[in-house]
């Protein structure tokens, strides 16, 4: 009953490439119709419950089935392949007719957020230790080599130019970040949410500014701090093992802040909390740039497959409830730029960089493991590829007068940078 009942659904919904579906007990039905730039792909139900399991929650159902080998991708490809069909036959701007949301949906949604994204300190770091604790060698196979980022690269040729390597994206994208920081030499910047230190290295070497970068992850704090001395910069990167809100509550005050990819850790209920410390951190004539994943529609909840397995505690912000949590600490948006496609091929470089290194992940953890990253990886790609998410880069200043009035000063930074 449940394949049956599956299979309907997927017949309603695949219209273009083709998905073959091969039940539990080898009988197979194929839906859709071969259509150039469609994958063509084959799964298989390794038995009766995988087909229940998917009905009942699609992401997660799925997810787990295909961690525990019990949804198998045969032909056309993996996991990528199979979800990017799915999800490119129900994009996000498929042009149907505008109707508001139901009132049972805006409450199921409300409802979920609320739940599961109140990240109050005492969890927060527990939370990062679940996602950037698990090891640095996991990341050093898929990163970027030099700069370490696990956040959107920037990709300015992209979708007609496909040459740029991951490596020279990421370097693209501190560049685009400097530029808009407009920095000079002597002045102190904190990077809440550092990672292993590779926007900080950069800033320093670039700008002779003093960087102090702060995390929860042990695993990513003592890795920042080599790699900062290994760099020659050690003088000018500190890092400290803090929450955020601790650290404001320090009193100091910066010329820049700068937060990438971390916004989507701090929780929807934590959003003023984290404005107004940002806004604290800033002198007067400051600037603080925030870099965060974000959705193109209106506020939602996060999926259950991610809440479980890979960020708890997470929340992918909606532009205006971004805009309306700061904009109660009079923090001007002087600048809001949407990266619409640039992080689909920062994650199907990851992607395929894990597919490579197959062997040395199974090794590091086990199949399961393997099989729950690239998952991960597949479905985030398909979301910005054919779904609502997107990246938020927004500028704010405490002053008017704090940068110049125009953008160009930021195409010629950025030009200077890769010259």
């Amino acid at each position: 009953m449940s394949e049956r009942l599956l299979k309907k659904v997927l017949g309603s919904k695949i219209t273009r490439g083709t998905l073959e579906v091969i039940g539990h007990k080898g009988d197979s039905e194929t839906f859709g119709t071969p259509t150039e730039g469609y994958p063509d792909v084959t799964v298989r139900f390794a038995d009766r419950k995988t087909a229940r399991d998917i009905l009942l929650d699609p992401r997660l159902g799925a997810g787990e089935c295909f961690m525990d080998g019990r949804l198998i991708v045969e032909k056309g490809g993996g996991i990528m392949e199979m979800i990017q069909l799915i999800r490119a036959n129900t994009p996000w701007e498929s042009g149907q007719r505008l109707q508001a949301p139901s009132v049972l949906k805006r409450v199921r949604n409300r409802l979920s957020f609320l739940a599961r994204s109140f990240n109050r300190p005492a969890s927060a770091k527990r939370n990062i230790a679940h996602h950037y604790d698990i090891g640095n060698d996991l990341y050093a196979l898929f990163l970027d080599k030099e700069h370490w980022q696990y956040s959107c690269a920037y990709w300015p040729g992209y979708p007609e130019d496909r040459s740029m390597s991951l490596d020279e994206a990421q370097e693209r994208k501190l560049a685009h970040i400097a530029a808009k920081l407009d920095l000079k030499p002597g002045m102190r910047v904190v990077e809440i949410g550092c990672g292993w230190g590779g926007l900080a290295i950069y800033l320093a070497r670039k700008f002779d500014v003093h960087v102090t970068g702060i995390t929860l992850s042990e695993e990513q704090a003592k890795l920042a701090v080599e790699r900062a001395e290994a760099a020659g910069v050690a003088d000018k990167v500190d890092i400290k093992l803090i929450d955020y809100r601790a650290f404001a509550e320090s009193g100091g005050k910066f010329d820049r802040v700068v937060s990438i990819a971390m916004f989507e850790a701090v929780g929807r209920p934590q959003f003023e909390t984290y404005f107004r410390c940002c806004g604290n951190l800033m002198k007067q004539n400051g600037v603080f740039l925030v870099h965060t994943i974000g959705r193109m529609g209106g506020p939602g909840s996060t999926d259950a497959f991610t809440s479980k397995y890979i960020f708890p505690g997470g929340y992918i912000p909606a532009l205006s409830e971004t805009l309306a949590a700061s904009e109660k600490f009079r923090l001007i948006a002087s600048d809001i730029e949407t990266l619409r496609l640039h992080y689909a091929p920062t994650l199907r470089a990851w992607y395929d960089r894990c597919m490579a290194d197959k062997d040395a992940i199974v090794a590091m953890y086990d199949e399961r493991f393997f099989r729950m990253w690239t998952f991960y990886l597949a479905g985030a790609t398909a979301a910005f590829e054919s779904g609502g998410m997107c990246n938020y880069q927004i500028q704010y200043v405490r002053d008017r007068h704090a940068l110049p009035i125009t953008r160009d000063y930021m195409a010629e930074g950025e030009r200077q940078l890769l010259a």
